[in-house]
């Protein structure tokens, strides 16, 4: 089984995530995560545009994988914010992470969200606390 595999496997207990939003692991390393979400009309608000908490659930989803997938300890999210950059005009959202300071015990990432236009219509930065198992 591979690691990509693997996570989605594990991840899919997380069912709001991944059967209630749609999100999908599409990559998955070490710290790192991509992971996609097909838009429908369930993810936009009353004036048509992506409602702001898909973007965040897809964003902290993303962080869930890149700190909890194949690592000893648990982590979870301290603090995050999330700034909204632009309507999405595709029909995909993709979020993306990356690592910007892994402590002993806390760590800090930063995930872009993006549509499959290439726009990028969120920044979410998100701290998490590592707790032993």
């Amino acid at each position: 089984m591979t690691d990509l595999e693997k996570a989605r496997d594990f991840f899919s207990g997380d069912k709001y995530a991944t059967e209630s939003t749609g999100i999908v692991i599409d990559e998955v390393k070490e710290k790192y995560a991509k992971c996609s979400l097909k838009l429908n009309a369930s993810h936009r608000n009353a004036v048509g545009n992506v409602m702001g908490g898909v973007m965040f659930t897809l964003a902290d989803f993303v962080f869930a994988v890149a700190t909890n997938f194949n690592q000893e300890d648990i982590t979870v999210t301290t603090v995050s914010q999330i700034c909204y950059l632009g309507m999405a005009k595709g029909d995909i959202l993709y979020g993306e992470s990356k690592l910007i300071k892994d402590g002993r015990t806390t760590c800090f990432y930063e995930i872009v969200i993006s549509d499959n236009l290439g726009n990028n219509v969120a920044i979410v930065t998100m701290t998490g606390a590592h707790l032993k198992k």
